[in-house]
């Protein structure tokens, strides 16, 4: 028997402690819902909730085997649940493909089963798309970004793209933990590079406008031609 099976789902107490939204549904009809795990996911929510545009955000557990899982159940590698964030914003104040450019800036996606000193299955990069325009988006940004890191002198993005698993609730005391905990642990950190349009900080500057997207270091070395086209962001095409 499988004892996974028979637990019910973690009570969730549905405010955002920062906004004081409702962090279940029903959401307005106006948003829309994206899905990442990029390590730890203390840090992770904040970069997601500190975005302009974003209704609200949670964390929890996707992408395992096993329904409602514990911190403890994931922490122990059997459930294959991934540490994610739900990010609910509005399309009409931050598009996907910014909040992608986030994402990817944030964190260091070639690290395979692990994001700085934590170290399990729980923290792989993961981008899980909702329909199939966030598809092209995250699989098109992930090409682009691959060329660049490249170039920087990273190895292979190991980050999953895969469809919107069960998204599972964490506990009441994982929710914003950061902003219950100001002086928590954050094991998130990115690479150096970055879609054109965040800032080092990881808050996108051109929150109302296209995002040109070219790839560049922070340092200010430019990694030349990798951009994004602002008028279709699922193409990637080269500034010749």
């Amino acid at each position: 028997m499988n004892l996974f099976s028979l637990r019910e789902a973690l009570p969730v107490l549905g405010r955002h402690h920062v906004t004081g939204r409702d962090i279940v549904p029903p959401f307005p009809d106006t948003m829309e819902m994206a899905l990442f795990g990029m390590g730890c996911f203390w840090g992770a929510e904040r970069c997601f909730w500190q975005q302009s545009g974003v209704h609200v955000t949670a964390v929890g557990y996707a992408g395992g085997t096993t329904p409602s899982p514990t911190y403890e159940d994931v922490c122990s590698g059997m459930t294959g649940h991934n540490e994610v964030v739900r990010v609910v914003f509005d399309p009409d104040r931050v598009s996907f493909g910014q909040l992608v450019g986030l994402f990817w800036a944030s964190h260091d996606p070639t690290q395979g089963m692990r994001q700085g000193n934590d170290l399990g299955t729980q923290y792989r990069s993961g981008i899980y798309y909702a329909d199939d325009r966030q598809k092209q988006i995250a699989l098109a940004t992930r090409a682009s970004f691959q060329e660049c890191l490249t170039k920087a002198g990273y190895g292979k993005i190991t980050t999953e793209i895969l469809p919107m698993p069960n998204f599972y609730y964490a506990e009441d005391y994982h929710q914003q933990y950061l902003a219950k905990n100001p002086s928590g642990y954050c094991g998130l950190g990115g690479t150096g590079v970055a879609l054109d349009g965040t800032s080092v900080g990881g808050k996108i500057k051109t929150e109302h406008s296209p995002v040109r997207g070219m790839m560049r270091l922070l340092s200010g070395k430019s990694l030349d031609d990798c951009i994004i086209d602002p008028s279709n962001p699922n193409l990637i095409v080269r500034d010749d």
